[in-house]
């Protein structure tokens, strides 16, 4: 585990799409996995920046997502496609058709599962997954308690997950139920994974995945047992892991 502290939000920005642009300049044709949220709008704004420049090019790049809703027009402006979209997709000179994404509208939700996971098996494993954490421990939609045995799956969003994504509804009530997620064991097949972390209110669960108890009751703390995770945090991020040393 590779831990790096910065000193802020736009620092761990930066040293994400540094990592995601040395990625890139090694393999042209790299899978990468990425994550959606607050905490990588810096991360795809550094990458728009340098694709800009000229400095990198997505034009081989493919890329999967972690996770979707489910029953959402993908058009809504609450769904994680149009965050991508809006953030990163199409803003640089990314291939739609190495755009790979759980469909909202699928008929068949279990199938649509299925045939993602076989999908990134084909295609992979990813090159290097970006991943963020929630309050409560979950990557992706990985809530407390699931398995670290699961697959791509259709899980229930916990209140707590829906009332964050509130804003980009008319009220809570329209944020779907239900979401598609990557399995726990689907994300630790990936090559390399970055763990982006910033602010003070992430530091107490932040030390608890990373030097506590590996537990299902803490998704995140599978990653212990990935052979190459780097931890990007800032300075609050770190706080607690800090007062353990």
């Amino acid at each position: 585990m590779d831990i790096v502290v910065v000193k802020n939000y736009h620092a761990m920005s930066l040293a994400g799409a540094q990592l995601a642009a040395d990625q890139i300049k090694k393999k042209k044709s790299s899978l990468l996995g990425l994550a959606t949220g607050n905490t990588m709008i810096g991360l795809y704004r550094e990458l728009v920046h340098l694709n800009h420049a000229k400095l990198i090019s997505f034009s081989k790049t493919k890329t999967v997502n972690l996770d979707e809703f489910v029953g959402l027009d993908k058009a809504h402006r609450g769904s994680l496609f149009y965050f991508m979209r809006k953030h990163f997709f199409d803003k640089v000179d990314l291939d739609s058709k190495n755009v790979f994404f759980l469909d909202t509208e699928a008929t068949d939700p279990k199938k649509e599962c299925n045939e993602y996971e076989a999908m990134i098996k084909k295609m992979g494993p990813v090159d290097l997954q970006f991943l963020g954490i929630g309050e409560n421990g979950h990557i992706a939609w990985c809530e407390p308690g699931i398995s670290f045995k699961s697959k791509t799956s259709v899980i229930k969003l916990t209140l707590k997950s829906r009332r964050a994504q509130q804003g980009n509804f008319a009220s809570l009530r329209e944020v779907p139920q239900l979401g598609y997620t990557m399995g726990l064991s689907t994300i630790m097949q990936a090559k390399k994974i970055v763990l982006m972390v910033s602010g003070k209110k992430k530091a107490k669960i932040l030390a608890k995945a990373l030097s506590g108890k590996i537990t299902e009751d803490v998704p995140a703390s599978i990653l212990q047992r990935h052979l190459n995770l780097t931890v990007i945090l800032d300075e609050e991020a770190a706080s607690a892991l800090k007062k353990k040393k």
